[in-house]
């Protein structure tokens, strides 16, 4: 049984997630034993898992804009998880997105709500936490005139 994601001690794992609309969550990063944690986790929480390299490359795919939600780390390789949201926003896609963090500073939950972000996690995070996360903005209209 999950009770939490640390990243087992590493403060550099870094991961993207898209949860599509069939519960589908594309898992993207370079931290493969955090990425199966998370896709774990999820599997355990009901959701299908599929995984991409990197958040460019997740870009480069074309975000499907019936995907339900975005969870990324903050600090990836090539786009920021910011830098991911934003991308998102220019594009008029505005899935709801968790921002988690290894690396967690004054300010820093407050510019990624400010940007955009639903929820903020640092990390170490309760399993039950982003789950309910997820939930919660799984049920939660998105801004009228945006896919």
């Amino acid at each position: 049984m999950w009770r939490g994601v640390s990243g087992r001690g590493s403060a550099t794992s870094r991961f993207v997630m898209v949860v599509g609309a069939g519960g589908t969550v594309l898992v993207v990063g370079d931290d493969d034993s955090m990425c199966q944690a998370i896709e774990r986790l999820l599997k355990a929480g009901g959701f299908e898992c599929a995984t991409y390299a990197s958040a460019d490359a997740l870009l480069a795919r074309g975000v499907d804009k019936e995907s339900p939600y975005v969870i990324s780390d903050l600090r990836l390789p090539g786009l920021s998880g910011l830098d991911l949201l934003a991308a998102l926003r220019e594009q008029k896609i505005s899935l709801p997105f968790i921002l988690i963090t290894g690396h967690d500073s004054p300010g820093l939950r407050e510019k990624a709500l400010l940007s955009g972000a639903t929820a903020y996690l640092p990390k170490p995070f309760r399993g039950t936490k982003l789950l309910d996360s997820v939930r919660a903005a799984i049920e939660s209209p998105r801004p009228s005139g945006w896919q």
